[in-house]
């Protein structure tokens, strides 16, 4: 027997969460140690749960925690629930929870990523949402949602579904790296969102411990930083934003590795408390107080810490501040003329006490670290480095209320946030009842839900989905609307009624079931995910919630997330099939569910059979693969070598006018094809111009952004493939005197649909259509309605267009990555052969301010990159880290129709003749033959003319 008669429970461990049941199961009998033992909580289920039911949101924050790769985001999440635990608790050991984790396991446990793949790649995979109790200086608790995002260019969709539900983004910046390319994604999507931004500079120990900067010169080094990122800001948000300075208190400083987050404020305030101590008879770190006194007696920490930044410096004979040294007078001990505050009260003293605990005696470390009010005992004294310090920083700075106090100060309460984020991603009116409860964030008002993100269950099957609740509440049991993103007022099939199964909030790997949420919480909800694909709007199954029922105007969705800074869409494919071909339906079925759980990841079948999965990188299409082998189908999966998508497009005007008659020889159409003009079609592709404009308003944006005539400008019927983001355009370019408008119009629908069709799978090989430009020119239609219906219209709509093009000089359009590649100076020359060899080069290399290292950027192709990663770091000899993202589409050099070239198998082909060979191989691949044919897209008449024209001498290379 192949199978067994009973076949046995598998389990599957790909993910570490669990509910609060689940652990009273396992861990009842005492057999499993407890990660997180609930009794060293210190705040209670019990009152998180109430702060969710409670009907304020002033109490409530929700941030999005973005940044770089390896930039800390996780460990800095590790720091805040530390916070929420009882210190040094029986399972953590004396040290803390992470001060014993070896380096090279990330330095903590890194509890937001919840995936097992997560933890054996030490990289963040998914966003991770995590509410936690946490107080402020003045000891005020609020409910933190936390939303930690993946770093790794390949995964910026999951930081973009993030950001849409956000109220805020905390923007996390390593000290030496600064700007990295992930970070300027996020910065202009951040800027898109209109998000308040708080900016982290994370792993400032390594300019004490790697680079080993001096205190003035690491004051520059982060004044860098944060001038960089405003600069950046500034240039792209046209000034809209408010300038980040840690003076403003949106800047924090922290080293989630040690233990310590700090805003100036907030060490600011543990300055000033230090001043308590008697500090006369012993030498503190700080240095001795008797040069200072006085200072802090007549400040407040919100004064001092104005005064931590910039050009601001202590004369020690006045004690007062001055903004230039030469205006103080000199340091009575040292005769030298004082240094910047920040540089005095901050810097030098994190100096002297990472000095203390790298090379010091135990007996001097105790008595110092014992005038701060840190009492180590002997076990901590006499442990190495990397546990002492972090012992030190956590038991002088406490709890990280600076990073509280900055998100609570500068991030909006959902209720005030509200109405910025109903305006900017609710896709209907906003004059409605329901948008008024939206903004009032309303408890009692109807429900409203948005859903942006779907979080694997731990059993593989289904989904828990990830919303903010706008309006009203939701509890157990609810019966629910589910709105799709394709459903609109008029077409409501895009809905489906679910029963709310459960609701949680989430906590990392656990969550904590309640019996209701309100308005302005961010909440997991069971048994609702069956017909979400990517985002939903969730809303009540009541009357109440439509406006056609009781006059409030109709819901519609919010809008779906777009990815305009990682290219609008996947560029990389990887054809799939199962190994056996009986377990086809499972496969499909997991594919379903991978495209669910990651936001930029489609699948598509093409008409020889073959199922396509499209991803943004090799690491998202590795991790794609392992979810549908191991998660959610469970089945052995055989993959074809990675390819990449093309486009089509046209470099010339149409050589003649294209003529196609319907099946029923009673209506012709004429069309002429056309570049668009440059810039167009990513401005169309970003959504920047809407079709829904009054004709004045569209017409003045060709006009004088393109300067296209009135008539042209004003007669632009569609976009394609894309109804609305389409980089295709439509042109009316008829006469009224010549064709009778009526009629045409009457015909409009049928042939917009044909050109997005015809746009959608274009003639050369069936890849969609870009920055193309379709003319109608002449139209001649039956005068009855029965003669020109869609079954007639339709296909020959869609035969025009694609005569229209292949009569424009047709090309193909393949994906390039650009490239970010972080080196040392010395090995800067040697990348440009590695790079060569691929079809690459390099735009310029500049060094980091600050560091060794050097940034270089540089252009690939998607196609030739494949490998690319690993060849560089093994040519480098691991030196060299490699960031990509896609940027941009460009023509391949060489005519994809010219039959004279001769393609030859195992050879790489020579520039020239590069369209022809990826036109031939992408044919054979999706089951066409080799050539264009003529008669599949020229009526006869016209393939006469062609073969006649001397300006088609080019398409005779048509097959006939």
């Amino acid at each position: 027997l192949e199978e067994p008669i009973v076949e046995p429970v598998k389990g599957k461990n790909f993910s570490l969460m669990r509910d609060e049941n689940e652990e009273r199961e396992a861990y009842g009998d005492g057999m499993i140690q407890k990660e997180e033992n609930k009794e060293d909580d210190l705040v209670s289920d019990r009152y998180l749960a109430s702060l969710v039911a409670n009907e304020t949101t002033r109490t409530r924050r929700s941030v999005a925690l973005v940044g770089h790769l390896h930039t800390g985001k996780t460990s800095l999440v590790d720091l805040l629930i530390e916070q929420t635990k009882v210190p040094f608790s029986k399972g953590f050991g004396i040290h803390g929870p992470r001060s014993a984790m070896e380096a090279h396991r990330g330095g903590g446990p890194r509890t937001t990523d919840t995936l097992q793949s997560e933890q054996d790649r030490q990289l963040s995979i998914k966003s991770c949402p995590i509410t936690l109790c946490l107080p402020d200086t003045r000891g005020k608790t609020y409910a933190l949602t936390t939303i930690d995002c993946p770093g790794h260019t390949n995964f910026h969709d999951e930081s973009v579904a993030s950001l849409r539900v956000a109220d805020g983004a905390a923007l996390v910046v390593d000290a030496i790296e600064g700007i990295m390319l992930h970070t300027e994604m996020l910065l202009r999507q951040i800027i898109s969102e209109g998000l308040p931004l708080v900016l982290v500079i994370n792993k400032i120990d390594r300019l004490v411990l790697e680079l080993k900067l001096p205190p003035d010169d690491m004051y520059h080094k982060l004044r860098n930083v944060i001038d960089s990122v405003n600069a950046y800001v500034s240039h792209h948000s046209n000034g809209r934003y408010p300038k980040l300075s840690p003076d403003r208190g949106n800047v924090i400083f922290a080293s989630s590795m040690h233990g310590y987050a700090f805003s100036l404020e907030s060490f600011a305030t543990q300055y000033l408390d230090q001043l308590d101590f008697d500090v006369e008879e012993e030498e503190d770190v700080f240095g001795s107080f008797k040069n200072h006194g006085g200072l802090g007696r007549n400040l407040t920490p919100e004064a001092f810490a104005k005064r931590l930044w910039g050009n601001a410096y202590l004369d020690p004979k006045t004690r007062t501040f001055q903004r230039r040294s030469n205006e103080c007078a000199p340091d009575p001990v040292t005769g030298l003329s004082p240094k910047r505050t920040f540089v005095q009260f901050v810097l030098e003293p994190l100096y002297k006490m990472y000095t203390l605990c790298l090379g010091e005696p135990e007996k001097d470390v105790e008595k110092a670290f014992r005038s701060l009010g840190v009492l180590l005992g002997k076990e901590h004294l006499r442990a190495s480095a990397r546990p002492l310090m972090r012992v030190v920083f956590r038991k002088y700075f406490g709890t990280s209320t600076g990073f509280v106090d900055t998100i609570v100060q500068h991030v909006p309460s959902p209720a005030a946030a509200a109405k910025g984020k109903v305006a900017r991603c609710y896709s209907g009116p906003l004059s409605s009842r329901v948008v008024e409860s939206m903004i009032k964030c309303d408890s009692h008002g109807p429900l409203v839900i948005h859903v942006a993100k779907l979080y694997a269950e731990p059993d593989g099957q289904s989904f828990s989905a990830f919303g903010r609740i706008y309006s009203g509440s939701v509890k157990p049991g609810d019966r629910v609307k589910v709105l799709g993103e394709a459903y609109t007022p008029d077409d409501d099939e895009d809905m489906a009624f679910a029963t709310v199964s459960s609701v949680w909030i989430p906590r990392g790997r656990t969550r904590t079931e309640v019996m209701m949420a309100r308005a302005g919480n961010w909440v997991l909800l069971g048994g609702v995910d069956s017909d979400i694909i990517k985002t939903a709007t969730i809303v009540g199954a009541g009357k109440s919630n439509f406006g056609g029922d009781d006059g409030d105007g109709e819901i519609h969705v919010f809008s779906p997330l777009k990815f305009p800074h990682a290219g609008g869409e996947s560029t990389m494919k990887l054809a799939v099939e199962p190994l056996n071909p009986a377990e086809l339906p499972k496969m499909i079925e997991g594919l379903r569910r991978v495209s669910k759980s990651y936001p930029m990841s489609t699948t598509r079948v093409e008409e020889s059979g073959e199922h396509i999965l499209f991803g943004t990188g090799e690491l998202y299409l590795d991790c794609l693969m392992h979810d549908l082998r191991t998660v959610y189908s469970d089945i052995e999966v055989k993959v074809a070598d990675p390819v990449v998508g093309f486009r089509e497009t046209v470099v010339e005007t149409s050589s003649i006018k294209c003529i196609s008659e319907t099946a029923n020889k009673r209506n012709t159409l004429t069309f002429t094809a056309e570049p668009l003009d440059d810039g167009l079609a990513e401005k169309l592709e970003a959504g920047k111009v809407n079709l829904n404009w009054d004709n004045k308003k569209l017409g003045r944006f060709f006009q004088t952004k393109y300067d296209w005539d009135l008539l042209s400008s004003r007669s632009v019927w569609a976009f394609g493939s894309s109804p609305t983001h389409g980089t295709n355009i439509l042109l009316d370019d008829t006469l009224p005197s010549e064709v009778d408008k009526s009629l045409l119009l009457s015909c409009k629908p049928s042939i917009v649909q044909g050109f997005q069709w015809a746009t959608r799978e274009g003639p050369l090989c069936e890849e969609p259509v870009r920055s193309t430009k379709f003319k109608i020119l002449d139209v001649a239609l039956a005068d009855k309605g029965i003669h020109r219906g869609g079954g007639q219209i339709i296909p020959t709509a869609r035969k025009t267009v694609h005569s229209a093009f292949l009569t424009a000089t047709p090309r193909l359009m393949e994906p390039w990555y650009q490239l970010q590649i972080q080196c040392p100076g010395s090995i800067v020359n040697a990348i440009q052969p590695v790079l060569a060899k691929r079809r690459g080069h390099i735009v310029h290399d500049k060094p980091i301010p600050g560091s060794p290292l050097f940034s270089v950027k540089a252009f690939i192709p998607v196609l030739d990159s494949f490998g690319f990663e690993t060849d560089l770091r093994t040519f480098t000899q691991g030196q060299a880290m490699v960031h990509s993202v896609f940027d941009h589409w460009a023509i391949v050099p060489g005519d994809p129709l010219d039959k004279n070239i001769v393609l030859y198998p195992l050879e790489p082909s020579p520039p020239k003749c590069l369209a022809r060979d990826f036109l031939v191989k992408t044919r054979r691949r999706k089951g066409l033959s080799d050539d264009v044919s003529l008669s599949k897209f020229f009526d006869e008449g016209m393939r006469e003319q062609l073969l006649q024209n001397q300006n088609g001498e080019g398409m005779t290379s048509l097959t006939n």
